[in-house]
């Protein structure tokens, strides 16, 4: 696994996936419909710390949102093998400017939020060019799920020389073993800590 020994605050941003209303809310689509786990409510309270640190640094928070863009008659665009895992979705869930879509509390407001239709917020979205345009190289990525968005959006930082730290507790999936084993396969692509070591990191980075 590489290892790091120094952020520079000017050059980084946290990037959180899918931590939204219609995920971790119990009046969101997947509250109302009895999904969620314990790990993964607890992510936005583990997070904004490290937002917090990276702020007082002088660093960037984008937040990456999962859509559902409507169509005829307010029905969603949804990927087919989506809508078979996800029956219960439908009008107005993870809709642009609806109260699911939206970040949640505890980490609003991101500096930047990139509406991503796909598992990597990378794929058709405005977000490389955020990153090009105020010289960020290095991505602090935690969010939903673990072998999901947080795995395909690391990929895809990668292939554009992008730097990575996974953030091991800033993550999470359904299931804990997944998540465990999501990270293994993932420690050939870049660092891995906790959210508290990448907040000490921020605060003292020398």
């Amino acid at each position: 696994m590489a290892k790091i020994d120094r952020l520079d605050p000017a050059r980084t941003a946290l990037l959180t996936i899918d931590l939204q209303n219609d995920f971790l809310h119990p009046e969101g689509a997947y509250g109302r419909a009895g999904q969620g786990a314990a790990a993964i409510t607890a992510l936005p309270d583990r997070i904004a710390p490290l937002r917090d640190a990276l702020h007082a640094a002088g660093g960037t928070y984008i937040s990456a949102q999962f859509t559902l863009v409507p169509g005829p008659g307010g029905e969603p665009l949804i990927a087919p093998h989506l809508k078979q895992l996800r029956p219960f979705l439908g009008k107005g869930d993870f809709a642009p400017g609806a109260f699911g879509h939206q970040l949640v509390d505890a980490l609003q407001p991101a500096d930047y939020t990139i509406e991503k239709v796909a598992y990597s917020a990378f794929y058709q979205t405005r977000l490389e060019y955020i990153l090009r345009a105020l010289g960020i190289d290095m991505l602090l990525i935690g969010g939903i799920v673990t072998n999901g968005g947080v795995a395909s959006t690391l990929r895809d930082a990668h292939l554009r020389n992008i730097d990575t730290v996974l953030l091991t507790d800033g993550c999470a999936a359904f299931k804990p073993e997944v998540h465990d084993a999501t990270l293994i396969s993932l420690g050939s692509l870049g660092s891995q800590m906790t959210c508290a070591e990448a907040a000490a990191m921020l605060e003292d980075p020398a």
